[in-house]
């Protein structure tokens, strides 16, 4: 009976400083404004796909087709004036990454880690992989490294107000993956 009472005390004390050190920490940093978020899932026996990404909201904006333009972002200081695409959420790039090879949209992807970018239209979006995953943005993107294009269709949603990746139509060897933003 002993033993298990500090068990329980040890783990209680455990959670308890955990606790006070997070709290502690969220006092000296300022929470991000599109705060970093990850999703997994496994396909198959050993195959996982992680996708990380930063989470901006909507906050009464317009996004698709204004704070995400159709076509391509004008060039800026951050680019040499070069047009870029969306970098597929906020922040650091979002990245997509496996450990076994895939095929996507019929196109086989070797096994890796790679930055997600978009170039949004009313119809259309092409997704593109690429293998520069550590970019800060797509200022610098290079369509020479690009390892996989796709173009799929937007479909219609109920409002999300934080943008948000997710897997769906889930079967023994595959997946669909999303984002999710406004509308």
């Amino acid at each position: 009976m002993m033993k298990k009472m500090r068990l329980t005390l040890l783990t209680g004390l455990f959670a308890f400083a955990l606790l006070l050190y997070t709290g502690a920490n969220a006092q000296d940093a300022k929470p991000r404004k599109s705060p970093k978020a990850s999703v997994m899932q496994r396909i198959g026996a050993d195959t996982d796909v992680v996708i990380n990404y930063s989470r901006p909201a909507v906050k009464g904006r317009k996004i698709w087709g204004e704070l995400v333009p159709y076509g391509l972002y004008p060039g800026n200081k951050y680019s040499k004036d070069k047009p870029f695409p969306w970098r597929a959420g906020a922040d650091e790039n979002s990245t997509i990454e496996f450990n076994n090879d895939l095929m996507i949209e019929g196109k086989k992807v070797p096994a890796g880690k790679y930055s997600i970018h978009m170039v949004a239209g009313e119809n259309e979006f092409k997704i593109m992989l690429n293998k520069t995953s550590d970019a800060w943005g797509s200022y610098t993107y290079n369509a020479d490294e690009d390892v996989l294009n796709i173009t799929v269709k937007p479909l219609k949603a109920e409002h999300m107000e934080w943008l948000q990746y997710s897997f769906d139509e889930l079967s023994d060897d595959g997946a669909t993956a999303y984002l999710h933003w406004e509308k």
